[in-house]
């Protein structure tokens, strides 16, 4: 690897957690690319970097599929996580061609952009029941953001209701060893949060074989393609991989952008005077874009390089990992006007929230659709919502990777 400016990046930091654009900010302008000792990879902050390592294809999410582990020079893998990497090993976030292509197909004859639109007036029937049992003051994070995407994708697949308090505390358990450095405890409880669910996935998937219902699992199990068909441990993973992906942004990405909303009370008010209005989805379909933008959710994703190849000036060799900071890129001035500054009709939008290429996310449509709607509802029934206590920092998971707030209390006004 060529040499590059060597920088750590304090992803351990609260005070970075909380607020990680001033330092992004300097990296972008002074630093575009630098190696980190303490997670070895080559890291990009800028837009146009980012966007082209996501299109290139000498660089994966997985080189196992090219490469073995000594080949590579990787350690043995860790047999404290051994259910967690098989688990990786057959979903669709960590698989390249031509087994990526052939999951995201028989998942795509499923998980379809009419079934996800079908869901707008189940989602607003939820919405509304949420909010008539919301009090003065509340918890947006776990009385209002959390509860909306577990509960559709729990109905998606069709989770029975009695097995659905356990599902946010399974994803959680499960993203954690997302983070660069996961602890031992980190481990243990993505490890028995696979395997609970994987076994409460493969009994439903054995039902649904001899008795078809209209959910998820039921067209998981009958997708083929040129006679092909997913194997039983692919359809658990992809149904865990969907409610990991399929909440994490909607539940993170809703919180963070109300925070920055009531911060700035122009613009929650100009949302409220759009809300009443039946054709005013559009409207925050756009709004969402910029707080996806503005404060993101999944700040930083990585590449693994498959083949020789130079990023940033660094010469990579197979298995050399990149991190790319999605949270840089999206405030990027080459890319857009005024970064620092919240544009509600900011159009067009290019931010990377979702990914680019290969890789876009799957969900991207449901969390779409499940945000517009919860910022619309939540306009529509508090108009006057504020901060409990302006002047208190907002309390993060602690997570970078996966980046959102452990509550942020609010009152109706």
């Amino acid at each position: 690897m060529s040499p590059l400016p060597t920088f750590a990046l304090p992803i351990g930091d609260p005070a970075f957690v909380r607020d990680p654009y001033p330092l992004l900010a300097e990296l972008r302008a002074g630093t575009p690319a630098f190696y980190d000792p303490e997670m070895n990879r080559v890291v990009l902050t800028r837009h146009a970097d980012i966007s082209a390592l996501l299109r290139d294809r000498r660089l994966g999410r997985s080189a196992l599929h090219r490469y073995s582990r000594d080949e590579l020079g990787w350690p043995p893998p860790d047999p404290r996580q051994a259910t967690f990497d098989a688990f990786n090993a057959n979903h669709l976030l960590d698989s390249e061609p031509p087994k990526h292509t052939r999951l995201r197909a028989l998942v795509g004859l499923a998980f379809t952009p009419r079934r996800v639109e079908a869901l707008g007036p189940r989602i607003e029937a939820i919405l509304s029941e949420q909010l008539r049992g919301l009090g003065d003051t509340f918890d947006l994070v776990t009385d209002y953001a959390e509860p909306l995407p577990v509960t559709v994708i729990a109905e998606l697949l069709g989770v029975p209701p009695e097995e659905r308090a356990q599902l946010r505390p399974w994803s959680a358990a499960i993203v954690r060893l997302y983070e660069p450095a996961p602890t031992a405890q980190d481990q243990a409880g993505a490890e028995r949060a696979v395997s609970e669910f994987s076994a409460l996935l493969r009994d439903l998937a054995r039902q649904r074989r001899t008795k078809p219902q209209g959910d998820l699992i039921t067209a998981l199990v009958h997708a083929e393609q040129h006679g092909d068909r997913l194997s039983e441990q692919e359809l658990i993973d992809t149904c865990i991989l969907l409610l990991n992906a399929g909440h994490e942004a909607s539940v993170n990405g809703l919180s963070a952008g109300v925070l920055a909303l009531l911060r700035r009370r122009a613009h929650w008010e100009t949302l409220v005077r759009a809300a009443p209005a039946a054709g005013s989805l559009p409207t925050f379909r756009l709004a969402v874009e910029e707080l996806l933008r503005f404060d993101t959710p999944l700040p930083l994703f990585e590449r693994i390089a498959l083949d020789p190849v130079t990023v940033g000036g660094a010469e990579l060799q197979p298995g050399d990992r990149v991190s790319l900071l999605y949270a840089s890129g999206n405030r990027d001035p080459e890319r857009f006007g005024a970064p620092d500054e919240l544009r509600l009709e900011r159009d067009p939008n290019p931010h990377l929230t979702f990914g680019l290429g290969l890789h876009y996310c799957l969900g991207a449509p449901l969390a779409r659709l499940e945000l517009g709607l919860s910022l619309r509802a939540l306009c529509r029934t508090f108009p006057g919502l504020r901060l409990a206590d302006p002047d208190a920092d907002p309390v993060y998971t602690g997570g970078f990777v996966i980046r959102g707030l452990s509550r942020l209390d609010v009152t109706a006004g």
